[in-house]
């Protein structure tokens, strides 16, 4: 059986679909049609009713016409798989007692050649896999006491709005797999008591706003395959007693929560195969009567967040499987789920399952997580035979660990608690981001970020330009979500490039990379790559950033990073940045333009290869205008006293107001370094400084700020602030002498 079909034969079991129970056929002797062949069969009525039925098998003759001499006393007629394309009630004399005829996979183009004046008893259609293209008004009036009729698989492309009239009886009603363009709510004023509805499988993008509201004995609703994008609030309101419903196959990128809030009696979910990337907070909560809930096949779906399931008191099955890029699992994404039983997990890319998440779970007797590239470190230390609250693994022998290497391929369950540390470093998932994404000049752009680890970690975010972007915040186009999300409204060419997320804890780091591209503009790929020794490679030159790049086995713990500028070869100007472990690449930043710079990767005393790059030079239309150091300083003054001025009041650091400006903001945090850029000055003003002499009180205050910053970078050398950078790969600074 399916997966994809679970929650279709839940529903049909909830409803009373018989089938576990065989009975075996006994002969019927009568006079049988020719090549027919009669036997009494068990039979089940719609309402689950067990009787035996004599019946009358007709199927794959390739009849184009009913057989004549019937028995009179024929309960069920099989015709299906015929070349059958009309039907008179003249060719059912004497058969009163039908209470089932199946004409499937006949030639039917046209509802108006079955012609059934009145058959009060019939209570089974099956019209599936015909050709019909049409239903006109009252198209089955002569079958008051229908309660199932079959129409799906067919061209259905219009319906008219009392095509049901007279079938006030009907319980099911399959229309699925047609071409229906829309659903006409009118259709169901005359099915008062439907409580199964198949309408899936039509090109149908957006249920209208109370399209089933006369359905209010409907239990089973099936809109599978349709293609629809999302559903309003009002699109499910009315279905007061459904129980289950059935998503799979859809274009639904967010869960519709608003919706499934209109259905207070629902058990059964499927939102299986939709595009959704995130399950978010709230998304199921106070679902009071819901018991199983299907997330599988989702090709999209990279987390589920914190308080994603909530309140949900009867729920006792989750099934999120085979989800090719789920890596994170919010420790606290489960809450309030006390009759939770069994948790599928497996087939997704899952490295840990966290304790807090198994904790939370009073009820939880089994769980799979097979097929996941599991850490047997500290998230996993529940599993262990001495861990509190053991869990039953379905198929333990297929679990096993991917890391530490000590461990890869040892059976989870066969790890003992010793085995694993107390602490773990942050593991983001290679397949939470692709390396290149592709967006549209001026969308909003979305890059999803999580890792799990103890401590749990904190995430950030380094922009093409150096710019590091903390949880929480935001900064012109650019704003960090507190689970690790960073959003780019409006993405111009400015934004391209190379963007990395960075996952850190007290035990380390660990960092996985994206490159956007924007309509074609390449923030990746230069015209041209420089390649030093041993594969160190200049991979992007831009004005004040260079990307390079090395193979992943070519690092050690101890690795470090060098660069300075050809024309300052003393060890002042050397400026230096530690490297993670696994690190393959690093964002060098705050470069100066049109310079040329010698950079080195350093793996040990006699183990260094180096390259040499230049700086695109700045577009003369955005030249810095050309200023006398006078000028600097008096501009640079009256900066600073407008900034104390806008930081009195008692604001402390950090402090900003509603609305302004984040540059602002952050000159109230340093204005010790606002004074030290005022004594910075460009290489080519030096020559002009000459001609200009400046005033006593200048060379004073000049000599003051250059002692100041002298003496700051020795206190930096002596206590290893400069490698502190190290910690935030992408985000490392040059010397204030090199601004312009």
């Amino acid at each position: 059986m399916r997966k994809d079909t679970m929650f279709w034969v839940q529903a049909h079991l909830f409803l009373g679909v018989a089938g576990a129970l065989v009975i075996h056929s006994m002969p019927w002797k009568v006079a049988c049609p020719d090549q027919c062949v009669c036997q009494i069969k068990p039979w089940y009525s719609p309402q689950s009713v067990y009787r035996e039925a004599p019946t009358v098998d007709c199927n794959d003759l390739l009849l184009t016409q009913l057989p004549s001499q019937l028995p009179p006393e024929t309960h069920t007629l099989r015709l299906q798989s015929n070349l059958i394309s009309a039907l008179d009630q003249s060719e059912l004399p004497g058969l009163v007692n039908l209470t089932e005829l199946d004409l499937s996979q006949n030639s039917f183009s046209n509802s108006r050649h079955l012609r059934i004046a009145s058959m009060p008893v019939l209570l089974s259609l099956h019209m599936e896999e015909n050709q019909l293209r049409h239903l006109p008004d009252a198209a089955f009036s002569g079958l008051p006491g229908l309660q199932e009729l079959y129409l799906n698989h067919n061209r259905l492309r219009n319906i008219s709005p009392g095509a049901f009239k007279g079938l006030e009886n009907l319980l099911r009603l399959h229309l699925n797999s047609n071409r229906l363009a829309a659903i006409d709510r009118r259709w169901f004023h005359a099915l008062p008591r439907l409580e199964v509805l198949m309408i899936g499988g039509n090109p149908v993008d957006a249920i209208q706003d109370l399209n089933f509201k006369p359905l209010g004995s409907l239990r089973s609703l099936v809109l599978a395959g349709m293609g629809l994008r999302e559903l309003s609030e009002r699109s499910l309101e009315g279905l007061y007693s459904l129980e289950s419903i059935s998503f799979y196959d859809n274009h639904l990128t967010k869960v519709p929560k608003e919706a499934l809030q209109q259905l207070p009696g629902l058990k059964f979910l499927d939102l299986n195969k939709n595009p959704i990337q995130l399950v978010r907070q709230g998304d199921f909560r106070n679902m009071l009567h819901l018991k199983e809930l299907g997330l599988n096949n989702m090709d999209e779906l990279v987390s589920i967040e914190h308080s994603a399931m909530e309140n949900l008191p009867e729920l006792t099955k989750l099934e999120i499987t085979n989800n090719p890029r789920l890596s994170y699992i919010h420790p606290q994404a489960f809450r309030r789920l006390s009759s939770m039983e069994s948790l599928m997990l497996n087939s997704n890319a899952l490295s840990a399952l966290h304790r807090e998440t198994v904790s939370s779970l009073p009820s939880l007797q089994e769980i799979s997580l097979h097929t996941n590239p599991i850490r047997c470190d500290c998230l996993i230390r529940w599993v262990g035979a001495e861990a509190d609250k053991p869990v039953r693994f379905i198929e333990p022998q297929s679990t096993f660990c991917s890391e530490p290497p000590e461990l890869k391929a040892r059976r989870v369950k066969e790890v003992s608690f010793r085995e694993m540390a107390d602490s773990c470093l942050p593991l983001i998932a290679p397949g939470t981001f692709p390396p290149y994404v592709q967006a549209r000049q001026g969308e909003n752009l979305v890059l999803h970020c999580r890792a799990l680890a103890d401590p749990e970690p904190s995430i950030y975010w380094v922009t093409p330009k150096g710019l590091r972007l903390s949880t929480s915040s935001s900064y012109g186009p650019y704003q960090v979500l507190t689970e690790g999300t960073l959003e780019i409204a409006g993405i111009t060419a400015d934004e391209a490039g190379f963007y990395t997320c960075v996952a850190q804890n007290l035990v380390g780091a660990d960092t996985q990379s994206v490159t956007v591209r924007v309509d074609g503009v390449d923030g990746a790929r230069p015209s041209s790559t420089w390649r030093g020794k041993d594969n160190l490679e200049v991979k992007d030159v831009r004005e004040r950033y260079a990307l390079l790049a090395w193979p992943v086995n070519y690092n050690v713990p101890s690795a470090r990073l060098s660069w300075l500028t050809n024309e300052s070869l003393a060890d002042r100007h050397r400026h230096s940045a530690r490297i993670l472990a696994g690190t393959q690449g690093f964002n060098l930043t705050r470069l100066q333009p049109g310079t040329r710079y010698r950079v080195c990767l350093h793996l040990g005393p006699n183990d260094t290869s180096c390259v040499h790059l230049r700086t695109k030079a700045v577009p003369a239309s955005a030249a810095t205008p050309d200023l006398t150091p006078a000028l600097l300083l008096a501009a640079s003054a009256l900066v600073f006293l407008l900034t104390a001025k806008a930081c009195q009041g008692g604001a402390s650091p950090g402090w900003r107001r509603p609305g302004q400006d984040p540059l602002k903001a952050q000159a109230c945090l340093l204005p010790s370094e606002v004074k030290g850029h005022v004594a910075a000055q460009c290489p080519q003003q030096k020559q002009r400084q000459a001609q200009v002499q400046p005033t006593q009180t200048q060379k004073q205050q000049q000599q003051q700020q250059q002692a100041h910053w002298l003496k700051t970078k020795e206190a930096s050398n002596s206590t290893g602030t400069e490698d502190s950078d190290a910690q935030h790969p992408q985000n490392v600074q040059g010397p204030p002498t090199e601004s312009c």
